[in-house]
């Protein structure tokens, strides 16, 4: 069964770090994009950044933009999120996702293309 789960999470004081992992497992997740997303209390999920299938491209909100880190090590079939310079708006529920058409193209900012999500992993930042 196709699967994905996040750790990772935790409390970190703002200017801290955070490096979350995705575990895949169930199907080949090494041609497909990856992403990352969260959820604050009482709003939307957002989008956080996005992994192509090779690697070789990545995106991400400008709200992370040279805070936050995407990177995949399809040799273990994980996907990570480095996060540092934390903030207190970072705060929120982060979830992996990932697409299902093998090396597809998109920009991948939309919960609508990924088709398999992992359970969320909580983040916490103090002030």
């Amino acid at each position: 069964q196709a699967q994905l789960v996040e750790s990772g999470g935790g409390l970190v004081q703002a200017g801290g770090s955070l490096r979350l992992s995705c575990a895949a497992s169930g199907r080949n997740w090494n041609r497909v994009a990856m992403g990352w997303f969260r959820q604050a209390p009482g709003k939307e999920r957002e989008f956080v950044a996005h992994i192509s299938c090779r690697g070789m491209i990545k995106n991400y909100a400008d709200s992370v933009m040279g805070r936050f880190t995407i990177s995949r090590d399809n040799a273990k079939s994980t996907t990570y999120l480095q996060m540092d310079s934390l903030k207190p708006e970072d705060t929120g529920v982060y979830f992996c996702a990932a697409d299902s058409t093998v090396c597809s193209v998109g920009n991948y900012v939309s919960s609508a293309e990924y088709d398999y999500w992992g359970q969320g992993t909580q983040v916490t930042v103090s002030s």
